[in-house]
């Protein structure tokens, strides 16, 4: 009888690593609770559903970090990637996706494949026989994190995460906000107006930071503890850091030119990315918020273009949870405690989808290899999915571990280049193409039986 990986969750890093390992020959079974069981960001029961931005961030290859891993992850034939690209919208040098035609796809791939079965059901508990792939996400079910809990003899690390709401179009004033990427990056018309824009004059920032640091928000209950992962603060908590962090940060108002007044440069600039395929939805970047409902939709109407915005998602707060992978792990993804338990995606803690995803297939390929009877190494850490793994395997301080996106700071250096920003550019392109042999040179090699 066929040895079968079990995968528990159906989320980006679960449905990679199912892709992957049914690739291989492995049977697989996903087991995903939704729709079921639901969660507090989800919406429906599709697989590689997408919660928070629709964004997989910068594409570019060769000088950023989370391009590279794009690179990889199309080299090794990723259905997440695969599945991205056919449902790809404009956004400038990033790689946005409209979610829903998106996670039908890759429901739809995973469903038709021979070797893959899905299974609606909820695992409460960590098996002691079979090979399993923990990949349940950062909204891990209760049940599920206590027996982790109580498995790894401490509790589980958490931080909390927020989502950004989703404006529809028709309801945005177009005689104040205006079509441009910023600095009208992209190779065709189509890229270089991705984004809307909303200016502010100072008077009507300052109005907005005071509305937002007085707007009722929501509380955490009483022992919750966790932090914010800084990657995804929400727009509240970097008011509070200072009157002009916001100004610095997703309403900085550079590369923008306003062609209602061209003549008057904006204090602040909000800007919204298109959220589906027909332009119907626009998400605002980089507004995540733990605002309460209706001070949502009093603050964001101070916003000039939104005075009658109407909100197809308002914005919420949830926590999620991870684990403390530099001492729980071995370098192969196992639970030292359980090896035939390995964990995938954020739950592990790397911190984005293409990250999550690319966990789950290093984790599903490893596990297939295991399977089959014999062992693949990892990729080298020069490599961008090599620098992740290594990372979360052992690399980071296991006192402060917390959720982190690829970088490349977590690279070791190229030798003979010369340090300082001055040199940023070529360093980069450094790492890119040193990265590009060795992961080409890692999918070549065979797993040693």
């Amino acid at each position: 009888m066929a040895k079968v990986l079990n995968i528990i969750g159906g989320g980006m890093a679960g449905s990679e690593a199912a892709w992957q390992a049914a690739n291989m020959g492995v049977q697989v079974v996903i087991h995903e609770m939704r729709p079921k069981v639901g969660t507090f960001a989800h919406r429906t029961g599709h697989l590689a559903e997408m919660v928070c931005s629709n964004s997989f961030r910068s594409d570019d290859d060769e000088q950023n970090a989370v391009g590279l891993l794009h690179w990889e992850m199309r080299a090794a034939g990723g259905l997440i990637m695969e599945m991205a690209d056919k449902h790809r919208l404009p956004a400038g040098g990033a790689l946005a996706v409209d979610r829903d035609p998106f996670a039908e796809a890759v429901t739809a791939q995973l469903s038709e494949h021979p070797n893959i079965t899905i299974q609606g059901s909820e695992i409460t508990g960590l098996p002691d026989d079979g090979q399993w792939i923990i990949a349940t996400g950062p909204l891990t079910s209760g049940a599920l994190a206590e027996a982790i809990a109580a498995e790894t003899g401490a509790e589980a690390l958490a931080f909390f995460d927020a989502i950004a709401p989703i404006i529809y179009f028709d309801s945005i004033d177009m005689s104040k906000a205006w079509m441009q990427s910023r600095y009208d990056k992209g190779d065709t018309e189509e890229e270089r107006t991705a984004y809307l824009n909303c200016p502010m004059d100072r008077d009507q920032y300052e109005a907005f930071i005071d509305a937002l640091l007085a707007a009722d928000k929501t509380e955490f209950k009483e022992g919750e503890t966790a932090g914010y992962f800084d990657g995804c603060l929400p727009i509240e908590v970097m008011a509070e850091r200072g009157r002009e962090t916001l100004r610095h940060g997703p309403m900085k108002p550079v590369g923008l030119t306003n062609p209602h007044q061209p003549d008057i440069k904006a204090h602040a600039v909000v800007q919204l990315r298109r959220d589906n395929a027909l332009g119907t939805l626009y998400n605002i970047v980089g507004f995540q918020t733990k605002m309460k409902y209706g001070a949502q939709k009093e603050v964001l109407r101070m916003i000039p273009g939104l005075e009658n915005a109407s909100f197809a998602r308002l914005g919420g707060i949830h926590r999620n949870t991870f684990i403390n992978s530099p001492t729980l792990l071995d370098g192969q993804m196992r639970l030292k405690s359980k090896p035939n338990l390995r964990f995938a995606g954020q739950i592990t803690g790397v911190e984005g989808y293409v990250e999550s995803a690319a966990m789950g297939l290093l984790a599903g390929r490893l596990a297939a290899a295991e399977i089959l009877g014999g062992e693949l190494d990892t990729p080298p850490n020069t490599t961008a999915m090599g620098a992740l793994i290594t990372h979360i395997t052992g690399g980071a301080e296991a006192k402060t571990f917390q959720p982190m996106n690829v970088n490349f700071g977590l690279f070791p250096p190229v030798s003979g280049l010369k340090g300082g920003r001055r040199g940023r550019k070529d360093r980069y392109k450094a790492y890119t193409d040193r990265a590009k042999v060795d992961f080409s040179s890692w999918l070549g090699q065979r797993a040693a039986a």
